[in-house]
């Protein structure tokens, strides 16, 4: 039989036409798989715990900011009502409690001793226990975030305490940065207790920050917002926001539930209507708040010096802080409070200071009229931020949005005073009062988003939302170069590529102690800089304006003969060539340290002293090479604080 012809195709690979059975067969089973690759990178069954977790850690903060609060009222109750005499000018929407009691006189020794007396117990229980538990807590918070520290089991029971003696004693600061590190110290405390992953254990950091702010402040949507905004200074924590506002609305309705209240923090006008002709007016408003901004943070950093240079032992330094507040406070009350006519009676100066931004946006009958109004609100705006300093610098636990809110109130209302004085017609000071209480955190904390839903929130009216938007946005972009939360990260993607290595150490750690930077004023000509800059060991000066803040650093290259004109000389300033950086604090990670170099394209930054002065330069060339000794073994770094479980 003859050979059949062979079939050049037999041995080829199936064609179109005709498909093999196989993997006709075996199609639908590869469409699934391709179908459930994205939905196990979804890794839905850890969200739903996530979310699920998110709910039992805003029920639990609820709880604990229930006893806390309840402690508050109490301390203040007693110690400040029952034995200073003392009653706090409070918000509309707030009520201690226990009740403000009969009507006492004011002892005026113990206006000055109460406040010293809580500080000294929160001196103690810092100095003895929990370190960490001083200051307001946000920062430590954002810090605890970043550097994925577990806070210890301690710190939650040692904080509220440590913000009950402060804040309940007449301390001049809010609930919220304490409340910012409980909740915290709440979802840390629960994720270690689950052994969950480090970034579950992160999630829900910040769901119970959220949490604690919604209960204390019932702003479950701005809290929720605000504790993923505050991480970052351009950027925001998306990942966490679903988590936080569920915990933030379990918090709020658990808060709710033990304390029924439907009042918002601030009573508004019956309605702020819309006015697109008047809008340009809030753009000075923002001008004027950040011009108080950094009057703020001038004054922080005054007082953290003078405390410093003090040498007193760690834990005298909140009662001494305390002290100090006391006397302004009763210099206040017997120096101005008569004119008003509010003899032996609160203003503002203690406690959270929401009275005052009442006051300025309501106008109640002891506001004087005039011009007065405004030296007045102006006046008590100045005197707030020193007895902020006091409280937080010194070490007193409490928090800063409080004041923040209340001074920024006062700016505004001052600021709405003028412009009704001057602009027949203009809108209600309480229109400005309530724009600079949103614009004066949101540009020092850089939360835009979260200030103006937060403001809106507490005053219950979302009518002054466009004149928010407006005067944030420009404050935010006016105060980008300070930082109220030094811990603060500039976006994800920077936070994302720092290594973690240059966060076991700070500034402090490579700068050179006998190599002082070289400084100069910002009025200084070519002649002086050139002169200046053959001094300097790292080829580059610092320019400090009058008051001694940093105006940016001036570089050799940036003052090369062949790119400055002759005809200029005697024209330009050290001010007009000063690159405009950012300065770092000692405490500050080296990460850090680079990032803002990085987005400063500098290569040199000015690292301020505790007094807040320029004190050093660090260059990037440290920088790197701290990190190649840190990677070759060379250089000993500090040690993690993750460990701590007590």
């Amino acid at each position: 039989m003859p050979d059949r012809p062979r079939d050049p195709l037999r041995n080829s690979p199936p064609i179109l036409a005709r498909p093999d059975e196989r993997l006709v067969r075996e199609l639908p089973l590869t469409v699934l798989r391709s179908l459930a690759a994205p939905l196990r990178d979804l890794e839905l069954r850890n969200a739903g715990r996530t979310l699920l977790l998110s709910l039992a850690v805003g029920t639990a903060v609820g709880l604990v900011a229930c006893g806390f609060v309840t402690g508050l009222h109490l301390v203040e109750r007693v110690f400040l009502h029952e034995i200073a005499g003392y009653v706090p000018l409070q918000a509309q929407g707030e009520v201690n409690m226990f009740g403000a009691g009969s009507p006492r006189l004011l002892v005026p020794w113990l206006v000055v001793l109460v406040p010293a007396l809580g500080g000294l117990v929160t001196g103690l229980l810092g100095h003895f226990l929990a370190p960490e538990i001083l200051g307001g807590g946000g920062n430590a918070y954002v810090s605890a975030f970043h550097q994925g520290r577990n806070l210890r089991r301690r710190v939650m029971g040692l904080k509220v305490a440590a913000t009950v003696s402060t804040i309940g004693t007449g301390g001049s600061g809010g609930r919220e940065g304490p409340t910012m590190l409980i909740g915290a110290a709440v979802g840390n405390l629960i994720g270690r207790a689950l052994r969950l992953s480090d970034r579950e254990r992160r999630v829900l950091l910040v769901a119970g920050t959220a949490g604690g702010l919604a209960a204390v402040f019932g702003t479950p949507l701005g809290a929720g917002l605000l504790a993923a905004d505050v991480l970052y200074r351009d950027d925001f924590e998306a990942e966490s926001l679903v988590p936080a506002i569920l915990s933030s609305v379990t918090a709020f309705s658990v808060f709710r539930l033990v304390f029924p209240s439907g009042a918002h923090v601030f009573g508004v006008a019956a309605a702020y209507p819309f006015e697109p002709r008047a809008l340009w007016l809030y753009v000075p408003l923002a001008l004027v708040i950040a011009v108080g901004g950094h009057l703020f943070l001038a004054q922080l950093h005054l007082v953290r010096g003078l405390i410093e240079t003090m040498r007193l032992p760690r834990w005298t330094r909140p009662a001494v802080g305390g002290l100090g507040l006391g006397v302004v406070a009763l210099c206040w009350i017997a120096f101005v409070n008569p004119s008003l006519g509010r003899i032996d009676q609160g203003i503002g100066i203690l406690g959270s200071g929401y009275g005052a931004a009442q006051a300025a946006i309501r106008s109640p009958a002891w506001m004087p009229p005039g011009w007065r109004a405004v030296l007045l609100l102006g006046g008590l705006a100045v005197v707030k931020m020193l007895a902020t300093a006091l409280t937080l610098e010194s070490g007193g636990s409490a928090g800063d949005f409080a004041p923040s809110i209340a001074i920024g109130g006062l700016l505004g209302g001052a600021f709405g005073h003028a412009v009704g004085l001057v602009l027949p017609g203009a809108p209600e000071p309480g229109a400005f009062a309530l724009v600079g209480m949103g614009a004066f955190y949101g540009g020092l904390a850089h939360t835009p988003i979260s200030a103006v839903v937060m403001v809106c929130e507490m005053a219950g009216s979302y009518d002054l939302l466009v004149p928010l938007m407006l005067s944030v946005g420009l404050t935010y972009l006016a105060l980008r170069g300070v930082w109220l939360y030094p811990a603060q990260r500039v976006s994800r993607a920077a936070a994302a590529g720092e290594s973690s290595l240059l966060d076991t150490l700070a500034a402090r750690d490579i700068v050179v102690e006998d190599r002082p930077a070289v400084v100069i004023s910002a009025n200084a000509r070519p002649t002086e800089i050139r002169a200046a800059l053959g001094r300097s060991m790292v080829d580059a000066v610092v320019v400090v304006d009058a008051s001694g803040r940093v105006r940016g650093v001036i570089e050799r290259r940036d003052l090369d003969e062949g790119m400055l004109d002759p005809t200029l000389e005697f024209v330009v300033v050290a001010a007009d060539l000063a690159n405009p950086v950012g300065a770092v604090r000692e405490a500050d990670p080296l990460s850090f340290v680079l990032a803002s170099m990085m987005e400063a394209r500098s290569n040199a930054l000015p690292v301020l002293d505790a007094r807040g002065q320029a004190r050093w330069l660090v260059t990037e060339h440290e920088v790197t090479a701290a990190y190649y000794e840190i990677v070759a073994g060379r250089r000993q770094t500090i040690p993690s604080a993750g460990g701590a479980t007590d």
